[in-house]
């Protein structure tokens, strides 16, 4: 998968999370800067990635995500 495919799909799954249509995603974007982008949306936010992708992440693999772009290179490994 092209990072552009996954970079498209990903945004999908947070337009979603998050209900907002308009979302654009980043390398750098942290829950910062998605005002509903809380705890429990992160759970959510992780399902419907796993589900997408069909990937499992583990829990220090979750804890030790910093931004977007380390969740993007996270779902590249487990593709592979």
């Amino acid at each position: 998968m092209t990072e552009l495919d996954l970079e498209d799909r990903l945004t999908d799954v947070f337009r979603n999370a998050f209900d907002q249509e308009d979302l654009k995603l980043t390398r750098d974007m942290t829950s910062t800067d998605v005002e509903e982008w809380d705890s429990l949306s992160h759970v959510n936010l992780i399902v419907a990635v796993e589900k997408e992708f069909g990937v499992r992440f583990t829990t220090p693999e979750i804890a030790g995500l910093q931004n977007v772009g380390e969740l993007m290179d996270a779902i590249q490994r487990k593709l592979r």
